[in-house]
């Protein structure tokens, strides 16, 4: 059989979800154009059975799928070529990253920043609510997970802007999207990122602070080197502010299409958490993972041969019927969501306590705030999907809300 083209269109990027379920209650396994003809994996059981076994479907062996023309797109790869890089690295070496990183990087570090955290939340919603209309994502869902990592990181958060430029072109360089890209401010703006990156790193290195850089420093003990940080703070400040940006405005984008559920959480906003869950199995906003076969091997009884991307769409198994209930039902309370929208097994991501944070807070803030909230006019009908098969969310997201009277 020939590989299946993709159907790339507005109609598809909108809502992917129909093709979804037409692909994974036909096969489990089907190759798909484009992106090298890869194997896109369906359901929740055998993707959850790939991710646990990271020695045969390798993360070492995935090389980025760069949107830009060829000559430029090996010089783009050249800055995602380290080999001690957390998200590209298999065991041993990538057991070796996560113990180092998770020395710096942990849970206590990260709730120590809730009460600055909803401090900032509550000030960005009081000048955003302050207008008849706003957009939820210029004004909120992109600017407060970014200044979130930057406090973090210990990197300037006046550099906000510059910080999401280069995030966005990162991603341009590495998403599963359409078409190409033009390459010369692209390589511009990540040979400024590294260079800003740098600078920073050998700041810390001669000047240590109370910072997750400054942390994995000391933590590497001289084990990770420059370019190992540099990719490691990249990854940060992009998943930091990409994924929760989208996470944001997919939940409320959930909400609003199922005003029961909105009424719910606007009556209770201690359900935030749970709602959280929920917009991440429903529609999360990462919605497929790239990994490569080190050697011949079966998914689900097909046969997939050595060296063959393998596509895991991650979005498509978390409706899977066979293990969620209604699968395509929008419930802020159902039980064990237990999605795949972090991923699963020695790869899950590293941030996720952060963006499950940033997301409850958000939604918790807001929602007692406002005692009702709408799309604004013609919005809903008009949302921009962007052109990425693997990260999903609204553009912009403009909205109207009705603010409860102050005590």
């Amino acid at each position: 059989m020939p590989p299946a083209a993709l159907p790339w269109s507005p109609e598809y990027l909108r809502d992917p979800h129909p093709f979804y379920a037409s692909l994974r209650e036909s096969t489990p396994v089907l190759q798909v154009e484009p992106f090298g003809e890869a194997y896109a994996v369906t359901r929740y059981d055998d993707i959850v059975s790939v991710l646990k076994n990271p020695g045969i479907f390798s993360s070492a062996r995935v090389e980025p799928v760069v949107s830009l023309t060829a000559e430029s797109g090996e010089k783009a790869r050249e800055y995602f070529s380290n080999a001690k890089n957390l998200i590209s690295a298999d065991p041993p070496e990538h057991t070796r990253l996560r113990a180092l990183v998770g020395r710096a990087f942990t849970p206590h570090r990260i709730a120590e920043l809730e009460p600055w955290m909803r401090a900032l939340t509550r000030e960005l919603l009081d000048r955003m609510l302050a207008r008849e209309e706003f957009d939820l994502m210029a004004e909120l869902a992109v600017p407060l997970p970014v200044t979130v990592i930057s406090k973090l990181l210990g990197v300037e958060p006046e550099r906000r802007e510059d910080f999401k430029r280069w995030s966005d072109d990162v991603l341009k360089t590495i998403a599963m999207a359409v078409g190409t890209r033009d390459p010369a401010p692209i390589l511009a703006s990540l040979q400024e990122f590294h260079a800003y990156l740098e600078r920073i790193i050998e700041q810390r290195r001669r000047e240590p602070r109370e910072d997750l850089i400054s942390a994995l420093l000391e933590a590497s003990e001289g084990y990770l080197e420059v370019p190992d940080l540099i990719s490691f703070t990249r990854v940060l400040l992009v998943a930091g502010n990409e994924t929760t940006a989208n996470l944001l405005g997919n939940a409320m984008v959930a909400l609003l299409r199922h005003p029961r559920e909105l009424e719910r959480l606007l009556e209770n906003p201690s359900l935030s958490a749970s709602a959280v869950e929920e917009a991440l199995r429903y529609d999360g906003p990462l919605q497929a993972l790239v990994r490569v076969t080190s050697e011949d091997t079966q998914v689900a009884g097909h046969r997939i041969p050595e060296g063959a991307r393998v596509m895991l769409l991650l979005a498509c198994a978390n409706r899977d019927p066979r293990r969620f209930e209604q699968p395509d039902r929008f419930d802020i309370t159902r039980a064990n969501p237990n999605s795949l929208a972090f991923g699963h097994g020695v790869h899950f991501c590293l941030g996720a306590p952060l963006a499950r944070l940033e997301a409850k807070v958000v939604l918790e803030e807001f929602m007692s705030r406002v005692r009702h909230v709408s799309f604004a006019p013609g919005q809903e009908q008009s949302l921009d999907w962007g052109d990425s098969l693997q990260l999903r969310g609204p553009r912009a997201l403009r909205l109207r809300a009705e603010r409860r009277p102050t005590p």
